[in-house]
């Protein structure tokens, strides 16, 4: 029996990528450690969509403790830095080091993330630190740029029939902040 761990950020990016991955492996779980989200009322409203989700779906979810701090601390100099740059990147690499910790931890044979399904996400950078991490902890990260070939599109579509709620930011402080100043420029201009 294969199996895989899948870190994800939110339900509505996983339905095309756990459709993918179900026609290789026979178990698919899913892995929720995103200390990047913000306000934490927010957090909850993403894991909750999720477990119901997952369950509906049959599909094993894990979560891990919301570490907000921990976040905060590893980002500290980074709050001005552009979405897809340096902060992001540290912020990957927490996320893929834990999930790639967890699946080695666990006995799966591979582990993934649906954040290359993301427009806003450089899926090199991604791929690079997933395959990095998988090797220090020997196991096997699957390389995608699952918004290719109209992923992002049809993982939009599929979250949006099953009723989904997708957020308009990547889910930092940082990004609702960048995302807040365009909207009051707009208004402004």
């Amino acid at each position: 029996m294969s199996k895989i761990l899948l870190h994800v950020c939110c339900a509505p990016c996983s339905p095309y990528i756990v459709e993918k991955l179900r026609e290789e492996y026979d178990n698919v779980t899913l892995y929720f450690f995103n200390p990047n989200i913000h306000p934490e009322t927010e957090y909850v409203g993403r894991l909750d969509e999720l477990s119901q989700w997952a369950g509906k779906e049959s599909l094993p979810l894990i979560t891990d403790e919301y570490a907000a701090e921990e976040w905060f601390d590893v980002t500290r100099g980074m709050e001005d830095e552009p979405e897809r740059g340096a902060r992001c990147g540290v912020c990957i690499d927490m996320r893929l080091e834990r999930t790639a910790d967890k699946a080695a931890r666990l006995g799966f044979d591979a582990y993934g993330t649906v954040l290359t399904v993301s427009p806003h996400k450089n899926a090199a950078t991604i791929n690079f630190v997933g395959a990095m991490r998988g090797e220090e902890k020997k196991v096997r990260f699957i390389e995608a740029d699952w918004k290719k070939k109209d992923g992002f599109k049809i993982t939009t579509q599929m979250g949006r029939e099953m009723g989904l709620y997708r957020q308009d930011y990547c889910g930092c402080v940082y990004s609702l902040r960048d995302k807040r100043k365009r909207a009051f420029a707009k208004l402004a201009g």
